[in-house]
């Protein structure tokens, strides 16, 4: 993506939806599927105002390798995220790309 300065290489299917055909088409393309391992139901703005909720979910399902999925849409992950990130990483995890995975 000339215009952001980024190159995307990575493609996480809209609601976990894929096939063969998608998989193949993807990679076609040049581009990786990945999935992720934990998501709750923060996309829903029905459900917004459970911070107390939304990080007791994230941090109970944190393990080695984890993808979380975590919409920008959701107020309560906005409120949260900076204490979730500290919490993650004093639980002895670190952030990663996915690329370093790759390796």
């Amino acid at each position: 993506m000339k215009n952001i300065g980024y190159e995307m290489k990575y493609l996480r299917p809209p609601k976990g939806e894929y096939s063969e055909k998608s998989l193949s088409i993807t990679n076609s393309l040049g581009y990786r599927t990945v999935m992720w391992s934990f998501a709750y139901d923060d996309w829903d703005e029905n459900k917004q105002g459970r911070t107390a909720y939304a990080k007791e979910k994230i941090l109970s399902n944190v393990h080695p390798g984890c993808i979380m999925l975590l919409h920008a849409t959701s107020k309560d992950n906005m409120e949260i995220l900076g204490d979730v990130i500290k919490e993650v990483k004093n639980m002895g995890y670190e952030f990663r790309s996915i690329d370093d995975f790759e390796k």
